[in-house]
């Protein structure tokens, strides 16, 4: 490594980064630094390692993007990801470009959100005005995502030899009715995304779920 290569200088400062905000959060968000000059083993520092990764790994989806790509977006930010033993995740991805516009670097940020759930339902208790009901207003709190929604649906229809799309009428609003109830109507994309892989329209997921 030559430390006189503008490109490896971005790399020294963006490394120091990585591991001052590690350090941060100890136990709570992983800080990967990516160099996007060498796909093949890109992770160059992991500081407050939570995913089970090593430096010298290769690089993940976001990274080869921008490799081919120095159009990508620079930052992808608050999207939802997994560590490999199922433990939910938000994380951050930063591109840094050199002089000539060439992605050469990611700083990755991973946040265990895991570890708030106890915190979330402790504060979701305290505002809770209806204590007789506090049972079922805890449970759409919970945001769940497009991916976990997703498999839900692929799941149900799977259970049943079918495609999504493919389900009866009468089973997909019993679907409808089944998510409604489980909270998945929380995020405000849910419709949509729900619309979407049964192949209805948003008022007919609506019609649905008032049934319910």
């Amino acid at each position: 490594m030559n430390p006189d290569d503008p490109d490896e200088h971005l790399l020294l400062e963006a490394e120091k980064i990585a591991i001052a905000i590690g350090r941060m959060f100890p136990g709570l968000c992983e800080v990967v630094l990516h160099d996007l000059r060498r796909p093949e083993h890109a992770i160059r520092a992991i500081e407050n390692n939570l995913s089970g990764r090593k430096v010298g790994d290769s690089a993940t989806e976001l990274g080869l993007r921008r490799i081919a790509d120095p159009n990508y977006p620079s930052v992808i930010q608050n999207y939802p990801n997994q560590f490999p033993d199922g433990r939910p995740v938000k994380s951050t991805s930063i591109g840094i470009k050199n002089a000539e516009g060439r992605y050469v670097a990611a700083l990755c940020l991973n946040l265990d959100v895991s570890t708030l759930s106890p915190m979330t339902l402790t504060l979701a208790n305290l505002v809770a005005t209806e204590v007789e009901h506090r049972g079922e207003a805890l449970e759409t709190l919970r945001d769940r995502t497009a991916r976990e929604l997703r498999d839900v649906i692929e799941t149900f229809a799977a259970e049943r030899a079918a495609t999504p799309r493919a389900l009866s009428r009468a089973v997909k609003k019993d679907l409808v009715r089944q998510l409604h109830r489980d909270g998945y109507f929380a995020s405000r994309s849910s419709t949509e995304t729900i619309a979407d892989l049964l192949g209805v329209s948003r008022s007919t997921v609506y019609n649905y779920a008032k049934q319910s």
